[in-house]
């Protein structure tokens, strides 16, 4: 299968990539992360930890990964009409918390609206632009608040 689009050709910003590094342990990071995107206007609308579901059901041995599904409710209603309802199957954002080591925590993050515009899912216009944009704001502020939170 031919990709339409080259991923070696991308880099992080092309994709919304946001990274960051927590030196606290893991439980504490989650709450962290939670409580830094939950100030910055989004609400968690589910979260799990991956790793307990995949060392429970495969016995995989996986050090601490949990997944927060953050959403704006103003933002995603925004980008279901925009995008004919499709950006829907990536709902909602995740913001992943990975162990790298006891006392530091990876914090991860891609923005499903460039995501879904590279895929073409959404358009690419002016209206997507802005809901680009204003999500990026709200991203930029829970990154801020991670700092501060």
């Amino acid at each position: 299968m031919t990709l339409p689009i080259d991923p070696t050709a991308l880099d992080g910003e092309d994709i919304g990539e946001k990274r960051a590094t927590l030196e606290m342990d893991h439980d504490e990071a989650v709450e962290h992360v939670r409580e830094a995107f939950t100030d910055a206007g989004f609400g968690v609308a589910t979260e799990f930890s991956a790793s307990d579901m995949l060392n429970e059901k495969i016995g995989a041995d996986r050090d601490h990964y949990y997944v927060l599904g953050a959403c704006n409710p103003n933002m995603a209603d925004r980008a279901l009409d925009a995008s004919d309802n499709r950006i829907g199957a990536l709902f909602p954002c995740n913001v992943v918390v990975w162990q790298e080591d006891p006392g530091r925590q990876t914090v991860y993050h891609v923005s499903i609206m460039k995501v879904a515009r590279l895929a073409g899912m959404a358009p690419d216009d002016d209206e997507w632009e802005d809901i680009v944009s204003d999500t990026g704001e709200f991203v930029d502020e829970a990154w801020a608040n991670l700092d501060t939170a």
